[in-house]
C-alpha cells in the first residue's frame, strides 16, 4: 500500500467520523477514496484492521453511548439520530459492542464518569469491536 492510498483511505475514514448519520455505504465511500468498492473495501481492512462497516458502527455507537448517558432521548430517537434506520438491528449491534442493552445502558448511572475529562472518556467508553464485550455492570 502507498502512502497515497492511506491518505485516501483517511479521507474515506475522515468522512465515516464526519457523516457517521448519513446513509453510507461501501460504493459511496469508495467514491471518496477514488477506488473501486472491493478495492476500498480489502485496503481499507489491512491499513485500519477492519471493515469500512465496522468502523462505521463503531463511531456510531460512540455517538449513540454519548447520547444515551445524556439521557434526553428514548432509545429509538438515539438509534435515529446516530444512522441507523432499524430498531432492531441497533439494539443488536449495541448489545453485541457495549455488552448491554441501549435501554439498560441508559438506564444505569452514569455518574461515575462525570468528573472524567470528555477526551479520556472518550477512550474509556469506546466501544468494543467484534464482539469482545466484557460481562455487563451489575445494576
Amino acid at each position: 500500500m502507498t502512502p497515497d492510498d492511506l491518505v485516501l483511505l483517511r479521507r474515506a475514514r475522515d468522512a465515516m467520523d464526519r457523516d457517521y448519520a448519513k446513509p453510507l455505504d461501501v460504493p459511496a465511500l469508495a467514491r471518496v477514496a477514488l477506488m473501486s468498492p472491493g478495492h476500498f473495501s480489502r485496503s481499507f481492512r489491512a491499513a485500519f484492521g477492519e471493515t469500512p462497516y465496522s468502523y462505521l458502527m463503531t463511531r456510531r455507537m460512540e455517538r449513540a453511548k454519548a447520547l444515551l448517558r445524556r439521557g434526553d432521548l428514548t432509545v429509538t430517537e438515539v438509534c435515529f439520530e446516530v444512522g441507523c434506520s432499524s430498531l432492531g438491528s441497533f439494539s443488536s449491534r449495541f448489545t453485541e459492542l457495549v455488552g448491554e442493552s441501549p435501554s439498560a445502558y441508559r438506564a444505569r448511572s452514569h455518574d461515575e464518569g462525570a468528573a472524567i475529562p470528555a477526551c479520556f472518556a472518550k477512550i474509556f467508553t469506546r466501544p468494543v469491536r467484534n464482539g469482545e464485550a466484557g460481562p455487563s455492570p451489575a445494576p
